[in-house]
């Protein structure tokens, strides 16, 4: 296998057995007060599982974070350079950056490579514009819009989001639009599945959430997990 498709598929990149080059769902809700950010856990090598219990959110300072889609490799050089450039202007500035601020970071850096695998999104929460998104995919554009979603798995709950997202949501609502937009994905798509991460950014903070897979909410169409009983257990 040649060495950039094994490198762009660690994240659902293409390779011989036609994986799609995002594999992934990724999402984020803007509410009144602070975001919601939200994405599956599994990593795949075309047709192969790597890591079914991968984190694909990533802080780049205390009140930004980034959902990675796309080559694992190439999201993470990106999001470790814009922590870095972020971190030395929190040490100029001696106050916490604007979420614009450090996505504009992250647009110059993709937009100046535009031969990355990266489609992302970053979102966070600050003082003086609240909870904003900022939607990056592969090309580099930034759009700043209330909600983002990205990954293969975006296919199947577009419009889940265009029906089931309204303004003025409270905190509970989106994190529940996030939790069961990530469910409906990862039972139609079979690039992501695994367990869901939550983080909502407000002005307390960050606080972090993980739903295991036994408790993904079941979309219509999915099994339940099996029971145990004396058929099953082996003795």
């Amino acid at each position: 296998r040649r060495a950039s498709s094994a490198v762009s598929s660690m994240q659902g990149g293409p390779d011989a057995s036609g994986g799609p080059h995002t594999g992934t769902t990724i999402v984020a809700v803007a509410y009144d007060g602070g975001v919601v950010l939200g994405a599956d856990s599994r990593v795949s090598t075309g047709a192969y599982v790597s890591n079914r219990a991968s984190n694909k959110i990533t802080n780049l300072c205390d009140n930004v974070f980034l959902c990675r889609s796309g080559s694992a490799a190439h999201t993470e050089a990106i999001s470790d350079y814009v922590r870095f450039y972020t971190s030395q202007h929190v040490s100029e500035t001696q106050q916490q950056p604007s979420v614009k601020s450090v996505a504009s970071i992250l647009y110059q850096m993709s937009y100046s490579n535009k031969g990355l695998m990266a489609a992302m999104i970053v979102a966070g929460y600050d003082p003086a514009s609240g909870g904003k998104v900022f939607g990056s995919p592969i090309g580099g554009t930034l759009v700043e819009m209330p909600w983002a979603i990205e990954g293969s798995g975006s296919t199947y709950i577009w419009s889940y989001f265009d029906d089931e997202y309204k303004e003025g949501l409270s905190r509970e609502e989106t994190e529940e639009l996030v939790l069961r937009g990530i469910a409906h994905a990862m039972a139609r798509d079979g690039s992501s599945g695994g367990l869901i991460r939550l983080v909502t950014v407000d002005k307390d903070g960050a606080t972090k959430r993980t739903v295991q897979g036994k408790d993904v909410p079941l979309i219509l169409g999915d099994m339940p997990e099996p029971g145990t009983n004396a058929a099953t257990v082996v003795w």
